[in-house]
Order: structure tokens, then C-alpha cells, then sequence
């Protein structure tokens, strides 16, 4: 009985995550909303059928959040068989980035950010083109 426990323990935790730079440096974004954000990414990890990026995130003297930003796998295969493109996974960092400033600016206050960003087709055509992509 005790090993299904550990069994089923094992099995919710999620995957690593992975790719977090060796020194982790603040950075801010001051976003149109009004409020200043700092934030640190602190690497991605894939879940079924997306990958997620994982930022820490503080504004103004509250405490920090963890910020989700999801890719959907479904949604960067559309767009690279409908661009004949691969996206690297640099720019993948630079999609999840993007998106993070975007709500930024669009969510109307730090406490909004607890819902994870996910990145839309319709997001990822705007990013792309942002970033100068193709």
C-alpha cells in the first residue's frame, strides 16, 4: 500500500525544468498598465502537448508570483508547417517573453498575473512578426 502512495506521488510531480541561466538576473518591465514589474525566468519544462516557461515575478513591494507562460505544442506546429519554418528554441524563449510583456501590459493588476499566460494562434502571428521572425 505504501509503494502505490509513492507511486502515485511520483507520477503528479511535473517534469524539471530546465534551461534556467546559470546567474539569474532581475530585470524590469514598466508596463502600460502603470505598475513597474522585475522579473527572473527561472527555465521551461515540457507538459503534455505544451511547454511551459516559469518566471518569477514581483511588483512593487508584494510578494513574488510564479508566472506560467504556455506554448501549445498544437499551436507552434500550425504555424511552422503553414511558414515552412522551425522555430529554435531561442525563439520559442523569445515568443514566451514577448507574451509575458503583453500581459504586462494588458492585465490590470499584479494579481491578474496568476492565471497563466497562454499563447494564442492569433498571439503567436503578432509575436512572430514582432520579433521579425520571418
Amino acid at each position: 500500500m505504501l509503494g502505490r502512495f509513492f507511486e502515485r506521488l511520483r507520477r503528479r510531480q511535473p517534469a524539471p525544468v530546465t534551461g534556467a541561466p546559470p546567474v539569474r538576473r532581475p530585470k524590469t518591465w514598466s508596463a502600460r498598465s502603470g505598475y513597474v514589474y522585475q522579473y527572473v525566468f527561472e527555465g521551461h519544462r515540457q507538459r503534455a502537448g505544451e511547454t511551459e516557461y516559469l518566471f518569477q515575478v514581483t511588483s512593487g513591494r508584494e510578494a513574488p508570483l510564479a508566472v506560467r507562460v504556455v506554448l501549445p505544442d498544437d499551436v507552434i506546429q500550425e504555424w511552422e508547417r503553414a511558414h515552412e519554418v522551425t522555430l529554435r528554441s531561442s525563439e520559442r524563449y523569445g515568443i514566451a517573453k514577448i507574451a509575458l510583456f503583453q500581459a504586462f501590459d494588458e492585465r490590470a493588476s499584479p494579481a491578474r498575473m496568476r492565471a497563466a499566460v497562454r499563447v494564442r494562434r492569433a498571439d503567436l502571428e503578432a509575436i512572430v512578426e514582432t520579433l521579425g521572425i520571418v
